[in-house]
Parts: C-alpha cells; sequence; structure tokens
C-alpha cells in the first residue's frame, strides 16, 4: 500500500464515526492549524436541492473571469480528489498526503487535551481551507455539507451567502418539518452580510427574513428582487431571460430541469452582488460561462453500449418531482426503462408515487452505502404502476439487464443515490 492509498483508507475509516453536529472539533483543528479558512474570499451555499449546481456554477463563471477560484463539494461523483479543486483542477494527491499527515499531528494534540478527534468531513473541510490558503485563492466557493448552522463549513465568513431552497429532507439531523430545517439553514447567515434565496415557501422566506433582520443583513428573493423568464427547456439546456433592478439578460444554462431556471437565476444574482461590491466582472464572459457548466450525474445525458442513458441524482422527494417533470416534459422516448436506488432514510414511497407512473419497466438495486438497507422494499412501491420489475442487489448486473430492456427508441434512466450513480460512471469509465 502506497503513501496516498494509505491517506485514502485513513480518511475512509472516520466514517465510522458518522456525522456529529456541532462546530468545536472543526474549530479547535483548524486554531491548530493556525486558522487556515481565514483571510479568503468565500461564497457560501447551503439549501436542500440545487447547491452542488449553484456552487459549480459560481465557480466556473469566476474561474472564466480570470479568478483563481477553490470549489469545494460532496459527495464526489469520480474520485474523492474531485471534493477540493481550484479552477477545475483537483487537488493533487502528494497535496493530500502532506496535509492529512499535518492533521492527524494534529488530532493527536487533539486526543492528548482529551478532546474527540474530527469526523470525515471535518478533516475534510480541514484540508479544503489547507489548500486554497497555500494556493492563494482570490475566491472559494463552498458547498454547505449538511444543513447549515452546525455544519462544519459554517466558520467561514463569506462575502454572501446562498440557500437555494428548503424541502423536507434529513429529517433525522435537521428537524421535522420545513420551518425547523429552515431555522438550521438560516445559520448559514451572516452579520451585515447578503443572503440569496430562491425558496418559494412563505414559511420558509418568514424564518429567513427574521434571521436576516436580527443579523442586520440583506435578503434577495426570487421572483420578488430578481426573475427569470422561461424560454425553453432542452434536453441539453435551459434558456431563459434574467431580470433585476439592474440588468436584464438573456441566458443559455447548459444544465437542464425545471429548478435550473431558480439555480441561473441565483447564480447571477450572486454575480451581481459581486459586482456591487467592487469586483471586476464582464459580463459577457459571464454568458459565455453559463454556456460550457458541467455537472456530471443531474440530467446527463449519455449514449452507452448504443443505448440512450439519463443519469440523475434523485436522490429525495424534490429531485424525483424534478426528475418526473424532466422526463414528462423535455425527453423523447417510446418505452422508460428505470434503474432506480434509494437509500432507507429517504422518503422512498412518496419518490416512486411521483416517477412510478412513468417507468414501463424497473430494475431495482442496492447502493453501496450503509444507509441502504431494505432496498428490496422499493419494488412493493412500483407495483401499482407496472408488473415488470426486477429486484437485483449487484449493480453492475442491474446494468446490463438494464441495457438489455433498452431499445432502440427507449430510454434508460439510472436513478437515485448519488452513491449509486459514482459506482455507476466506475462502470461506463
Amino acid at each position: 500500500m502506497n503513501d496516498y492509498e494509505k491517506t485514502i483508507k485513513y480518511l475512509e475509516e472516520l466514517n465510522k464515526f458518522g456525522w456529529k453536529p456541532g462546530l468545536e472539533r472543526i474549530e479547535k483543528l483548524l486554531n491548530l492549524l493556525g486558522n487556515p479558512h481565514q483571510g479568503i474570499k468565500y461564497i457560501h451555499v447551503g439549501g436542500t436541492n440545487g447547491k452542488g449546481s449553484v456552487t459549480v456554477s459560481l465557480t466556473k463563471i469566476l474561474t472564466e473571469q480570470g479568478y483563481k477560484t477553490g470549489q469545494y463539494i460532496s459527495p464526489e461523483l469520480f474520485d474523492v480528489r474531485e471534493r477540493i479543486q481550484i479552477n477545475g483542477r483537483w487537488i493533487p494527491e502528494s497535496k493530500l498526503i502532506e496535509y492529512v499527515s499535518l492533521i492527524k499531528e494534529k488530532t493527536a494534540v487533539m486526543s492528548d487535551m482529551q478532546m474527540e478527534g474530527p469526523t470525515n468531513f471535518e478533516v475534510w473541510t480541514a484540508l479544503a481551507f489547507l489548500y486554497f490558503q497555500e494556493e492563494n485563492v482570490e475566491f472559494a466557493v463552498i458547498e454547505v455539507g449538511l444543513g447549515g448552522e452546525i455544519d462544519s463549513t459554517n466558520v467561514i465568513d463569506p462575502l454572501l451567502s446562498i440557500i437555494t431552497n428548503v424541502t423536507m429532507d434529513h429529517k433525522d439531523y435537521l428537524g421535522a418539518t420545513v420551518e425547523e430545517i429552515a431555522k438550521v439553514k438560516s445559520g448559514i447567515i451572516k452579520k451585515g452580510r447578503t443572503i440569496i434565496t430562491g425558496s418559494q415557501d412563505e414559511k420558509v422566506i418568514q424564518i429567513l427574513m427574521k434571521k436576516a433582520n436580527e443579523l442586520e443583513s440583506r435578503l434577495l428573493i426570487y421572483n420578488q428582487d430578481f426573475t427569470t423568464e422561461e424560454i425553453s427547456l432542452e434536453p441539453q439546456m435551459t434558456k431563459f431571460i434574467f431580470n433585476n433592478k439592474n440588468l436584464e439578460l438573456n441566458v443559455e444554462y447548459s444544465l437542464t430541469r425545471s429548478h435550473q431556471l431558480n439555480n441561473g437565476a441565483l447564480v447571477i444574482e450572486a454575480i451581481c452582488c459581486l459586482m456591487e461590491l467592487g469586483y471586476q466582472i464582464d459580463i459577457n464572459k459571464v454568458v459565455n460561462a453559463m454556456k460550457k457548466i458541467s455537472w456530471p450525474g443531474r440530467l446527463e445525458l449519455l449514449t452507452y453500449q448504443g443505448k440512450k442513458v439519463l443519469l440523475d441524482a434523485a436522490h429525495n422527494l424534490d429531485g424525483a418531482k424534478s426528475l418526473a417533470y424532466a422526463l414528462q416534459n423535455i425527453y423523447c422516448y417510446e418505452n422508460l426503462i428505470m434503474i432506480i436506488g434509494i437509500l432507507a432514510d429517504k422518503d422512498r414511497k412518496a419518490m416512486i408515487d411521483m416517477i412510478g407512473p412513468l417507468a414501463h419497466k424497473v430494475i431495482v438495486t442496492k447502493p453501496n452505502n450503509d444507509r441502504a438497507a431494505g432496498f428490496e422494499k422499493i419494488a412493493e412501491y412500483f407495483q401499482p404502476y407496472t408488473t415488470e420489475i426486477i429486484i437485483e442487489e449487484d449493480l453492475f448486473k442491474a446494468l446490463s439487464k438494464g441495457i438489455a430492456l433498452t431499445g432502440a427508441g427507449d430510454l434508460l434512466c439510472i436513478a437515485g443515490s448519488i452513491y449509486m450513480l459514482k459506482d455507476i460512471r466506475k462502470i461506463f469509465n
């Protein structure tokens, strides 16, 4: 086992501690590391769905403007190094080895102080800050891991924050109602900073407004302070007109689905806020960058073994609604064949009630994750909609069966957990 393999093994072993709330561990670790998170210009992106799209879009735009831009996302789709990028390039293996060795030293100090050690995500967050500091990035776009208030990324003081939307997800960790979840996510609002939201839920907006007022922050709301007018939704492009008090823009956004209107608007409004703060932005380069954004695994249309394949990380109810809309309104096919795997902590039945009526044949499989227990239950939820249901735990066999069932005019849709899509992508590669 080489040094890089040992580094990855160490990081993977930290997963056994799971997710733990609180900022005490990450704050102590960063303090021991010399507070590498300080002094960087951040944009903080949270929300239930769409935060990844917004993060990669802002990174692409700022990179195209000539800024050295860091990006921190999770989980990854191809390789763990994908989580930490500068100008679209993954962190080098050598840097991971170096930084993990340093973090292990500081973790030992925490242990000597009778402190609990950091979790996997906390270590990754510290790794990102170390890399961005050493490389002197001009901006860093940071995706929230889980929730907001007590997420380990919430140690930063961003130029502005974005909350894409708030819907039901991670109820075991964030709360049993949308209002409770909104309060947790509102924790990324910072004193005197701008917060932008795409939420259209009045209850959520009231909670965000209350928090913004308490912190003397400005809240900008989609369809109030800035708007979009849809031109068309196409298989690989969303076209719309963006408007705010200072700008009208025709946009071709290379991500597609109904909520990309929302995400695209959030991205451009965030860029407008940076312009207000005095940062140099060429709006023509913004328009060009929006055409070139890549976010694999999100309504990603591919050809595999001569068959049309659609990959989508519809991992929760809101994602399933969006996928169902896309399958009905964007894509053309004779029959829809589905390979689906959803984690047990999601509302599986409600998700299948969204997409089940569209499926002609279904293969239910198991994502490679501890939270995938009872995956076979999904087959029962499909029974009201189709009789052609296969249960195949092995993902490789599930893909082979799906390809065999897909005719020339059909569409094979592989949807659900991003952990499943990650493994599918390995097979494709």
